[in-house]
């Protein structure tokens, strides 16, 4: 569970060859701003208020993270999702707001920094020559998401720790170890936490998987190693109160090698199994089978009293985003493709699977207020421009209407997720408001927009721009004050 093999092989592979810096800049689109390097930390800075008026309520601070610096003089990264781990803060108080970002000291940053080039692994980057991997940890971008666990922040990867952070002033405090038998396991960067703020996790090596439940404050109540019916790459699952709901797609692990995407191969014959599992006994599970599927993301899961079990999620027909796109994007290049759609699994007690596509492009979905009963609403981000990458609207759609709540910015604004702030008194679903960091191309400036959840068709309430641009981000969590 320490994937030895993958160590192993991290070890022994040699660099393949990395981009260069003048490659890496010679074609320069305007959304390339977007993808550029961030090179220090950012203190905390002012944003200007250039449109509408913040909700007074409002207060408190977003945390993001992303990869924030790709390219070294000596070889950089080939896969944007290998950049260092960047976590920002945007405070808001009293109607306005500041934004800072720090970039996350881990092992890997140091040893690239001291080498002079990218030499660790990751997502889509080979090892290099002088790659130092004593395990898993070493590799750590911590640049996928972060979550509050008690009075700290936790930067979160794919195979490795959570790293904490002091969330006041995003300094680094270090890895976080949940048991010292357990050291640099895998720690899935999409932990679910439940009404009750318990957090439930996973960690992935090949067949085996960890579950983690964790208290509140992140203490660890359980880490069990369960067996999986393949090696799938999971990036996300979902919860309902009694159960977890693992999406093994056909993008099996068959090899442990250098860069981690080229251990995978894409199997869409074999379909996609979806794994429901007891959370008070994993050993109780069922097995369900779907058509060839690909997703990255979903939004979460609901259960009916009937047991029958329904979840949201971006679906796209195979895993080609993961693996070449996500490359092009560190060379200036954007590869139209097909873009994920919104879509519905339904799985019935009897066994029976279905699956309903809306149609409608959309990445990042999130869920509003939590309910009882069935949820209503995926709030996600939408519009696909056909030469930038990225979105460029937010949107949210009603299960029970099949209606879309719209707001498109065009093809100059590249969104990122929007996250949900319930209203102080909110009692519905969507009775609040939906925070959504962007970049605004023709500006070269980060911004931070403030919609009604209940009406996005008006466009925003509220628009703070940033003096600077820093990289577009990947997720992240509100933190009231």
């Amino acid at each position: 569970m320490h994937r030895r093999d993958f160590i192993r092989a991290a070890a022994a592979t040699a660099a393949a060859s990395l981009i260069a810096p003048e490659a890496a800049h010679a074609a320069t689109p305007a959304w390339s701003v977007a993808f550029a390097d961030l090179e220090s930390d950012v203190p905390r800075t002012p944003m200007q208020r250039v449109h509408g008026r913040a909700p007074l309520e409002l207060s408190g601070a977003l945390y993001r993270n992303g990869p924030g610096k790709f390219r070294r003089e000596g070889g950089s990264v080939q896969h944007w999702f290998d950049g260092d781990g960047l976590v920002r803060a945007f405070r808001v108080d009293q109607g306005n707001a500041t934004l800072e970002a720090r970039f996350v000291d881990t092992p890997k940053r140091r040893a690239d920094a001291a080498a002079r080039a990218v030499v660790s692994p990751g997502f889509g980057t080979p090892a290099g020559p002088s790659a130092v991997l004593r395990n898993t940890d070493d590799a750590n971008a911590a640049n996928i998401s972060v979550m509050q666990v008690g009075g700290e922040l936790w930067a979160l990867w794919e195979a490795g720790s959570p790293i904490a952070l002091d969330p006041s002033d995003l300094s680094t405090l270090g890895l976080r170890t949940l048991r010292d038998d357990l050291a640099h396991m895998p720690f899935l960067a999409h932990p679910a936490r439940g009404p009750d703020g318990e957090v439930w996790s996973l960690g992935l090596a090949g067949k085996r998987a960890i579950v983690w439940h964790l208290t509140a404050d992140g203490g660890l109540k359980s880490a069990d190693v369960i067996e999986l019916p393949r090696a799938s790459y999971v990036h996300d699952f979902v919860t309902t109160p009694r159960h977890l709901i693992l999406f093994l797609q056909p993008w099996i692990q068959d090899r442990f090698v250098t860069p981690y995407f080229d251990s995978f191969s894409w199997r869409p014959e074999e379909g996609t199994q979806i794994v429901v599992l007891d959370k008070a006994d994993l050993t109780k599970r069922r097995i369900y089978e779907m058509p060839s599927s690909f997703a990255f993301h979903f939004g979460g899961a609901w259960e009916d009293a009937d047991g029958t079990i329904r979840f949201d999620g971006c679906f796209s027909r195979d895993p080609s985003f993961a693996q070449a796109h996500g490359r092009a994007l560190m060379s200036g290049i954007y590869e139209r493709q097909a873009a994920p759609l919104l879509g519905l699994v339904t799985l019935r007690a009897s066994g029976r699977v279905s699956f309903d596509s809306t149609g409608i492009t959309a990445e990042f979905p999130r869920t509003g207020a939590r309910t009882s009963g069935s949820r209503r609403y995926t709030v996600h981000a939408t519009g696909d421009a056909p030469d930038v990458p990225m979105y460029n609207g937010l949107a949210t759609y009603d299960w029970q209407t099949s209606r879309s709540d719209v707001f498109d910015f065009g093809r100059e604004m590249l969104m990122e997720e929007a996250v949900f702030v319930r209203r102080p008194d909110g009692a519905d679903e969507l009775d609040g408001w939906l925070l959504a960091p962007a970049v605004n191309v023709r500006a070269e400036a980060t911004e931070l927009h403030v919609f009604d959840a209940r009406n996005l068709a008006s466009g925003p309430l509220c628009t703070w721009r940033a003096p600077l641009t820093l990289p577009v981000s990947l997720h992240g969590t509100f933190v009231r004050t």
